[in-house]
């Protein structure tokens, strides 16, 4: 039986629409971009004939000259792949068949099925979704076509649109939206070419013309594609940063509401009546889907309240046509990420956790601002593709090579392109292309069949950069390669892997053969350096003496908090701190959480006594009057104009009171009082209630905030699974977090040891439903399966994984001595602990 991969299947799934994508021009938008990205389909994007692949968000003038493949001729079709709703995608569809000559065939992929479309709240398509949208397009398309006409002078007997600049598409780009909105299935009768009597006298062999009226004509079909995935290894993946189904709300906001981007905290008493999250109705498609993809037969099981709602979606998408069908049997484990908030929060032993904390990440595209705008519960999700810096070292090695400088073949480039730039400016031109050249991490590249990120992700930081050291090494020795220096036995300083990587950059054809690697142990280079280690490091200490007090007593633990916020305030002042006052929030949520598992308590009470959280409430505004810049926390928006002139005020009052005692020593008034202290006085009294109303405001803020401390200290005491057996949440008290397991570990370990896993639910098939409802009073019962009998297990975590999870689940299958037993880990989305932060504090939490 062939080993289940997510890539190889993603793949497949390419190949199997090759006949929409020969001779075509592609456009991907940003989700697509990122996941085909990490899959690494362009090569084979081409080799199925592709024109050319262009960005959806970022329509350029040159994409309709493009050509890749020589072969083929100037492409008259288009493919659009979304990863987002056909509503949102809309406009950006319709700008890119505005933007092309002659057009006649536009084929589109949406990762988002024609039920979840109609299923989603604010979709404006029905269950014939698919049908709609293409009535919709048209509509719009030929509209556009229309006015183009009267604009432009064209003549519609040729059918062509001018080229649009950018201009006159941003112009556009209101009513663009008002139109979608309004051309809805329930007010508007949807345009059929079959039908209407434009169409019926249509040419089937030049479809691009109407007999009629001679404007444009368009073939558009669309389709459902489901596997748009974002592959970490073969064994593990994630959802694109920016499609709907990672985007969409895990929860509605109400009392066990943390944020939109999280399940809310799981009580085990489900509501009928509660209306079900966007986020879990997609999930739940998308899960289905991937299954069916895979050719895998689901034997659903969850832990968590929307993980048992998503279930319950998918128990009831099963159907009888599934019965008889030669489909590889899988367990399907859902687990709520709010079960377990510590292991997200916290700094791993992790290379691939480290280098996605500390390096920069590509921003979001326009479209994102757009469908953020439109829909509020949108979650912004931070995008996957990491910038890693190459210029330097590609500077660096240039400087070393006695051949055509890497500058000279790139300004020769540029000269060839725009002759009319001036030399000075093309220098100038070149250096900034050279500053700006990056790279990214990705799953395809691999030497000698071993998966780069795989690889990583199934060890710990130490012996992943020496895995990264014997790599390079055993690539120099390939190519012939000789490293300045002298390189030492064990662990590499961050010194001896940039002295290798320079060595294989020096010439450009081996920079391409090895780009894999150069990127990736560059990545692992600025992740280890400074400032990026001290501040790791600095993050794993004060994690771990919270730990050590959570096992003593919540006055310790107390402690500990308050003096973190406390020496925040007080480096940040000095400018000497490595870890700053959000960092230190970050650290105070994870002390709730181990206070509340150690010292729960009853009710909203919080886990330390009242004059304890007085004090840490006083810390906190202190920190933030001495801090202004902690605005951007969600708590405290709207105060930044009163806390940036509070803080002013107080600088500018140091000199002038010093100046003022000064005058008063050396002068005397002759005249008796006068005037003197009315003016200031009055200054003063009014700073001073100033200073006040502003205090009030910020200790009702900070008042809120730990009331929301006080709900995540009881993620524990409100899921009795969680509160007694197994699974309880005992931390290691004795200071290693190597030895700290998470949720996702124990989990794995109970299953592959087939003990009872307290709070699991399983969800039956229909086959089994057919049994207890029909046959069942037969006595052919079917007895419930256990997910450790499966051969293959797909894990899928409700809000998100972290790099350290991933090598935890890997190291519970290795421990368990089930060497027949395949694993597979999703998400929602790949978590750091800066992610952590923002959505339990950012600008899309619920505080």
């Amino acid at each position: 039986m062939a080993v289940a991969d997510v890539i190889r299947s993603s793949l497949d799934s390419i190949r199997q629409i090759s006949e929409h994508l020969k001779d075509t021009i592609i456009y991907l938008d940003a989700g697509c971009t990122e996941a085909f990205q990490f899959l690494g389909a362009f090569p084979l994007l081409l080799e199925l004939g592709a024109s050319a692949v262009c960005s959806l968000e970022n329509i350029n003038s040159l994409d309709t000259v493009a050509n890749w493949n020589s072969n083929s001729d100037d492409a008259k079709k288009l493919v659009v792949i979304t990863s987002r709703l056909l509503s949102d995608a809309h406009r950006y569809i319709l700008r890119c068949l505005s933007a092309h000559h002659g057009v006649h065939s536009c084929t589109i992929f949406t990762a988002i099925s024609e039920i979840a479309h109609s299923a989603y709240t604010d979709s404006p398509l029905g269950p014939d979704a698919f049908r709609e949208y293409k009535s919709l397009l048209l509509q719009d398309y030929e509209e556009l076509v229309r006015k183009c006409e009267r604009r432009d002078h064209t003549s519609p007997r040729f059918g062509r649109i001018e080229q649009l600049n950018e201009s006159n598409l941003s112009d556009r780009s209101a009513s663009e939206d008002e139109g979608w909105s309004q051309l809805t299935p329930s007010n508007e009768k949807f345009f059929d070419p079959e039908t209407s009597p434009s169409g019926r006298n249509m040419d089937e062999n030049n479809p691009t013309t109407s007999k009629e009226d001679g404007w444009l004509r368009l073939i558009v079909s669309v389709h459902h594609f489901p596997m748009i995935l974002c592959p970490l290894s073969p064994r593990a993946f994630v959802l694109p940063s920016e499609g709907t189904i990672a985007e969409a709300s895990l929860s509605n906001e109400h009392e066990d509401s943390i944020c939109p981007g999280l399940p809310p905290i799981s009580t085990g008493l489900l509501s009928d009546g509660e209306e079900t999250p966007p986020g879990a109705i997609l999930t739940a498609h998308f899960l289905y889907h991937l299954a069916a993809k895979m050719d895998l037969k689901l034997e659903i099981f969850s832990i968590g309240d929307s993980s048992k709602t998503i279930g319950k979606i998918l128990m009831d998408m099963s159907s009888l046509y599934d019965v008889g069908r030669r489909k590889r049997s899988a367990g399907l484990l859902l687990i709520d990420r709010t079960l377990d908030l510590i292991t997200p929060c916290s700094h791993g032993d992790s290379l691939v956790d480290r280098m996605s904390t500390s390096l920069p990440h590509r921003e979001h595209t326009p479209l994102s601002h757009v469908i953020q705008s439109k829909h509020g519960y949108c979650v912004p999700r931070t995008p996957l593709d990491v910038q890693i810096p190459l210029g330097r070292i590609v500077r660096e090695a240039d400087t070393l090579n006695d051949d055509i400088l890497v500058e000279e073949r790139i300004d020769a480039f540029l000269r060839g392109w725009n002759s009319t730039e001036s030399g000075e400016n093309c220098c100038e031109t070149v250096q900034s292309h050279i500053e700006s050249l990056s790279g990214s991490l990705v799953s395809t590249y691999h030497y000698q069949g071993a998966h780069f990120l795989d690889s990583l992700l199934e060890r710990r930081t130490k012996d992943g950069v020496l895995l990264i050291k014997k790599w390079l090494q055993e690539i120099l020795r390939k190519e012939k390669l000789s490293v300045n220096g002298r390189i030492r036995p064990g662990r590499p300083s961050t010194a001896e892997l940039h002295s290798m990587v320079t060595a294989l950059v020096k010439e450009e054809s081996c920079l391409f053969r090895n780009k894999g690697i150069v990127q990736l142990a560059k990545a692992a280079v600025l992740a280890l350096s400074e400032p990026h280690n001290s501040k790791w490091d600095a993050f794993v200490s004060a994690e771990t003496i919270l730990r050590v007090n959570a096992g003593d007593t919540s006055q310790s633990l107390f402690a500990q908090i308050r003096d973190l916020i406390n020496k925040s305030v007080l480096l940040t002042s000095h400018e000497h701190g490595l870890l700053s006052f959000q960092d230190t929030l970050l650290l105070a949520i994870m002390g709730y959480i181990l206070a509340g598992e150690n010292f729960p308590t009853s009710g909203s009470k919080g886990p330390f006594s009242w004059e304890e959280e007085h004090f840490l409430k006083e810390a906190i505004v202190d920190a933030v009057l001495e801090n202004p810049k902690a605005t951007t926390l969600k708590f405290l928006i709207g105060l930044e104009n009163e806390l940036e002139a509070n803080l002013h005020n107080i600088k500018s009052k140091k000199p002038k009171e010093d100046s003022s005692n000064q005058s008063a020593s050396d002068e005397f008034d002759e005249d008796g009082w006068g005037n003197w202290g009315e003016e200031d006085t009055n200054h003063k009294l009014e700073d001073e209630y100033c200073d006040m109303q502003l205090k009030l405001e910020l200790r009702d803020r900070v008042d809120n905030l730990f009331r929301f401390f006080h709900k995540l200290s009881s993620l524990k005491t409100r899921n009795i699974p969680l509160r007694e057996g197994p699974l309880a949440l005992e931390r290691n008290f004795g200071g290693d977090p190597s030895m700290d397991k998470g949720l996702l570990f124990k989990l794995l370990t109970l299953v592959l040891e087939k003990h009872e896993v307290p709070g699991l639910e399983y969800h039956s098939s229909t086959v089994g439903r057919l049994f207890k409802s029909g046959f069942g009073r037969f006595g052919l019962g079917q007895a419930k399966p256990s997910l450790g009998d499966q051969t293959l297990i797909l894990v899928f975590v409700v809000g998100g994984i972290t790099g350290h999870e991933v090598f935890q689940a890997q190291e519970s299958l290795s421990q368990s001595g089930r060497p027949d037993v395949e694993l597979i880990i999703g998400g929602t989305s790949f978590l750091t602990p800066d992610d952590m932060l923002d959505l339990l504090l950012g600008s899309s939490s619920y505080i």
